[in-house]
């Protein structure tokens, strides 16, 4: 597989218009994960790369009339523009899910409907952020928000985490570094819950010092929560937003937990930013998809969507303690942590290995992974993969794990007759913060 940071001069060489692009498409890199999708989609490969929800325990068969009523009633304004701002009955109903994470004090005006939490990164950089900016972020970073820090051509500045999420100390000194430098530190973009793809949960204990450290530097918390409701032992974390309506932006979605094909997803802001936030959707998109938003009210509307969120953490579950058993049983020599939620596993593999140079081999033994590179923007993650397993069944997670294994033993075993290989290095996800933020 090709290195994807060469595609885009391929592409542009041949280009009649290479030249006049505008300098921030040169930044615009293509997603490792997209380019997998070709290969591990394939039946005869199991995927292990993809962060794609299991909806076939969706109530589609119940669900399929009632859309059709919809459409009978209300077509006319299903099919018609709407508001920038996202339909009203849309925003009462999130306001629903977020009292789950002690969010109690929103009101509907306060809640902006954007397409996919995609589209809600792209609007809040667009108003933040200025070329040259510092955005700090949790390292490794989620793949889809690096794609657009690069393309508005900020400076993402690597803050360490470990299995309790977020290091407050190395936010601190990050915030400190970048200063000196000279550098606006816009805002801090966190997954706290279930991280992508770390897969580590910000702790109770670090929240209020997480927002403690960004009311003393007035730096604004871009709180991303798509997976929060995924927690396997049904616990619900307190949104860092349900502590401070003043200093964080909440980005929630429906994709993880519903339909991502419906685009749909909400930001809760304070006034000032909300309002840039709906000028900035208008902007962009005039106006998020009304089928997509009725689509979503009917289902919340019509079903016990609380009892299906906790099958769902049941069946991840049960996928997530599968994926960890076949880890321990083939590949025993590795490291990671178990995640509380969510949909990853961050596998730490033996040093001298390279994920990225080892995945064109996995390919051809028919499983497919997330190289730990794509995590990153300066060539880190050599080192780690993302393993998915949300879904694959059961069956074909510990299939997957087994052919996996037999990719990674003999990379050691080649490894080792060079001599390339030695006692791992200490993951800075396991030891307490040592000193300034890595960059």
């Amino acid at each position: 597989m090709s290195d994807n940071r060469d595609i885009p001069s391929k592409v542009i060489k041949n280009d009649p218009w290479f030249g006049s692009y505008a300098d921030r498409a040169e930044a615009m890199r293509a997603s490792e994960i997209r380019a997998l999708f070709a290969v591990a989609s394939r039946p005869e490969v199991v995927s292990l790369a993809g962060g794609m929800p299991y909806l076939d325990r969706m109530p589609f068969d119940e669900l399929a009339p009632l859309l059709a009523k919809m459409l009978k009633d209300k077509g006319d304004v299903a099919w018609q523009y709407g508001s920038a701002q996202g339909d009203p009955h849309l925003r009462e109903d999130v306001l629903q899910i977020m009292e789950l994470e002690n969010i109690t004090d929103a009101q509907p005006d306060d809640v902006v409907i954007v397409n996919g939490s995609q589209s809600g990164l792209d609007l809040i950089t667009r108003i933040m952020c200025n070329p040259g900016d510092s955005i700090l972020a949790e390292a490794p970073n989620y793949v889809g928000a690096l794609g657009v820090f690069q393309s508005f051509q900020v400076q993402v500045v690597n803050v360490l985490l470990d299995e309790n999420g977020l290091i407050p100390e190395a936010f601190e000194q990050a915030i400190i570094e970048q200063r000196a430098l000279g550098h606006p530190v816009k805002f801090l973009y966190t997954v706290p819950n279930f991280h992508n793809p770390a897969g580590a949960t910000m702790s109770i204990e670090r929240r209020p010092k997480v927002l403690e450290i960004a009311r003393k530097y007035h730096v604004l918390i871009v709180e991303d929560n798509p997976y929060g409701l995924l927690s396997f032992e049904g616990k619900t974390y307190p949104a860092l937003r349900s502590m401070d309506s003043e200093n964080v932006v909440y980005l929630s979605s429906f994709s993880k937990i519903i339909a991502p094909g419906m685009r749909v997803a909400w930001m809760v802001a304070p006034p000032g930013i909300r309002h840039k936030l709906v000028l900035a959707n208008e902007s962009a998109i005039l106006c998020p998809s009304n089928m997509s938003q009725m689509t979503i009210t009917t289902y919340l509307d019509n079903f016990d969507w609380k009892a299906q969120i906790n099958d769902y953490r049941g069946m991840y579950k049960e996928r997530c303690d599968t994926m960890d058993a076949a880890l321990k049983k083939y590949l025993p020599y590795c490291s990671w942590h178990k995640p509380k939620g969510g949909f990853y596993i961050w596998l730490k593999i033996p040093e001298g290995l390279d994920s990225r140079a080892m995945l064109p081999r996995a390919i051809t033994a028919k499983v497919a992974y997330v190289a730990g590179t794509a995590f990153y923007d300066n060539g880190e993650g050599t080192d780690h993969m993302r393993l998915s397993f949300c879904y694959p069944t059961p069956t074909r997670i510990t299939e997957g794990i087994r052919r996996l294994s037999t990719v990674i033993d003999a990379d050691r075993e080649t490894a080792e007759l060079f001599g390339t290989t030695g006692k791992p290095d200490p993951d800075p996800r396991d030891v307490e913060y040592p000193g300034p933020a890595a960059h």
